[in-house]
C-alpha cells in the first residue's frame, strides 16, 4: 500500500471522531439563549441583550415583545453589548455593561443580527 493510501485510509478513519468532536463543541458552547436588538435615539444607537427566557414566549416577534415590555414599564435594564476577542482571540458580542432604556416617543428598536457568537451575561470574563 503506497503512502498517500495509507494516509487516505487514516483520514477516513478520523472523520466520524472529528464530527462527533464537532458537535459536542457546539452543544457545550449553546448557553442560555440572548437576543440581540440595536436601539436607536437622535443622539446614539447601541446595540443590548436580553436573555430570551426574560423576554418571555409569545407568538408575537421578539422586537415586539421588547417594546411591549418597554412600554408597560417605562424603562427596561438591559445589557450593552459589543463586540470583543475572547481568550482564544475568536471575536465575539459579549456584555459590556448593564444600562437602562427610557420610554421615548423618539426611541426605535430594531432587531440586531450578528454572525459572531453571543455570550450570555453570567458568563466569566475573558
Amino acid at each position: 500500500m503506497s503512502s498517500f493510501n495509507r494516509r487516505f485510509v487514516f483520514c477516513l478513519a478520523l472523520l466520524p471522531a472529528a464530527f462527533a468532536a464537532r458537535h459536542v463543541r457546539a452543544q457545550a458552547q449553546a448557553p442560555a439563549p440572548v437576543l440581540l436588538f440595536k436601539v436607536v435615539s437622535p443622539r446614539d444607537d447601541i446595540v443590548v441583550g436580553i436573555e430570551a427566557a426574560q423576554l418571555g414566549a409569545g407568538a408575537a416577534p421578539p422586537v415586539q415583545r421588547l417594546a411591549a415590555m418597554l412600554a408597560e414599564k417605562g424603562q427596561l435594564m438591559l445589557w450593552q453589548y459589543a463586540s470583543h476577542k475572547d481568550a482564544s482571540g475568536a471575536l465575539v458580542q459579549a456584555p459590556l455593561k448593564q444600562i437602562v432604556i427610557f420610554k421615548n416617543e423618539l426611541l426605535r428598536i430594531e432587531p440586531y443580527a450578528t454572525p459572531l457568537a453571543i455570550r450570555p451575561p453570567g458568563a466569566a470574563k475573558p
